[in-house]
């Protein structure tokens, strides 16, 4: 029986405490690297931390980047998170230019006009009504570390911001696909009822 989410592990992200945000709430999981049983998940999350090159590099290697882009095309629920989120665009500029997963039109790049880099540390989001954020407060309290943000090319994606200096965009929802910015396994609360709205979506949402 399948798991209720799959993460992909492809050497970029502890996944430790996203494993141990999944089981507070009942979920099951199960972390894997492998095409094919990626192929067959229900809902799939795609942590990261570090580099947007590096990680492309590293779905490329392990075969991953053509079923992602799959299964994001067959309506499957997929979920990135912070350099995750980074990796759904179409390009990242961090250290070069790099081809992403095209999953979302738009560029991830470097932060500017903001207090220090990288952002680190505790943020209010500013929510525009999607399904992820049932039963949120209006400004919930996130848990951030990254040094680039992304720039979707629709304004329509954008289903939250984040005041840092400026504001950037802290999540986006594109069909079936949701990126966060923040770290929601690390956000108490308000991420662990995000990463529960999440995984009570269906195939058809």
């Amino acid at each position: 029986m399948n798991p209720d989410v799959t993460i992909i592990d492809y050497g970029a992200s502890n996944l430790a405490s996203l494993v141990n945000a999944l089981d507070s709430l009942g979920i099951s999981s199960e972390i894997t690297g492998d095409s094919g049983i990626i192929a067959d998940a229900r809902q799939l999350i795609l942590p990261g931390v570090g580099a947007f090159g590096p990680a492309m590099n590293r779905l490329n290697e392990k075969g991953l980047t053509a079923v992602i882009q799959k299964k994001a095309a067959a309506g499957t629920p997929l979920l990135g998170i912070c350099l995750g989120m980074q990796l759904l665009f179409s390009v990242g500029l961090e250290d070069g230019e790099h081809q992403g997963l095209d999953l979302i039109p738009g560029s991830v790049e470097k932060m500017t006009r903001v207090p220090k880099l990288p952002h680190m540390g505790w943020n209010t989001l500013e929510l525009r009504p999607d399904l992820i954020w049932k039963g949120l407060p209006d400004s919930p309290y996130v848990y951030f570390v990254h040094s680039y943000a992304c720039r979707p090319e629709r304004e329509e994606a954008i289903i939250a911001r984040t005041e840092y200096g400026t504001p950037f965009c802290s999540a986006v929802r594109d069909a079936s696909l949701w990126g966060v910015q923040f770290h929601p396994e690390k956000s108490q609360k308000a991420g662990l009822r995000m990463l529960e709205n999440f995984c009570a979506l269906s195939l058809t949402t």
